[in-house]
């Protein structure tokens, strides 16, 4: 089995609807976001999907989001935009995009400060 890893960094505002604290307020954070795939089989070059392909499909998943209001995006019109909402909602992009027979997402991670992340699978 093997696993492959990238991150992207974005910077976002929202604010958390029925918080009871200071998240109820709009504020910002620099995410990281990591995507980490797994694939059984290497391609008859040794690849298991190309990092180029990560790298963009992560980038489309993503689009609208860096310097948006995550609350004003589509994808969190129903939910708050939690990073916990987060990993979900591009772990199932991105799957949905990536996934076949040999290759498929594991992970989404999201990371709202040095200290603090989400991390979302489906078994």
């Amino acid at each position: 089995m093997y696993e492959l890893e990238t991150s992207r960094v974005i910077s976002c505002a929202h604010r958390l609807v029925g918080y009871q604290g200071e998240c109820c307020n709009l504020h910002g954070h620099n995410y990281r976001i990591t995507v980490v795939l797994r694939a059984e089989e290497l391609d008859r070059i040794g690849i298991a999907f190309d990092f180029k392909k990560l790298k963009a499909a992560t980038d489309l998943a993503l689009d609208g989001y860096d310097h948006a209001c995550l609350n004003d995006l589509e994808d969190y019109r129903d939910v708050n935009p939690t990073s916990e909402n987060m990993a979900r909602v591009l772990y199932r992009k991105l799957a949905g995009s990536i996934n076949d027979g040999n290759v498929r997402v594991y992970a989404v991670k999201v990371a709202e400060s040095d200290s603090s992340c989400a991390t979302y699978f489906e078994p």
